[in-house]
């Protein structure tokens, strides 16, 4: 039958097709859009409810393949945001605030 792995195990077999959104993002003018970036995203956005769930090779192209731009940007405005409160916090705990 087919064979079935996690996300992270098929991670090394489907770098092309990380890859290949990367480059479709590029086209699009999403110019510094990342094969890192959106394997985060995937991880973060798409497959969230699926931690540790077994997926077949196809279901991941698939899911890789349909991720759109909305989401990735949805994912990338997200981090900003956590990565701001982050910033804040240290700022605040330099400055000697609560």
């Amino acid at each position: 039958m087919y064979e079935t792995k996690t996300v992270n195990e098929w991670k090394s077999e489907v770098m092309p097709a990380v890859i290949s959104k990367k480059e479709e993002f590029h086209l699009l003018g999403y110019n510094k859009a990342s094969a890192a970036d959106i394997w985060s995203c995937m991880e973060k956005k798409v497959w969230k409810k699926e931690k540790g769930k077994q997926k077949r090779l196809y279901e991941v192209v698939a899911d890789i393949m349909s991720l759109n731009v909305s989401v990735y940007m949805g994912y990338l405005t997200m981090s900003v945001y956590e990565e701001d409160e982050d910033l804040m916090a240290s700022i605040a705990a330099i400055n000697g605030q609560s």
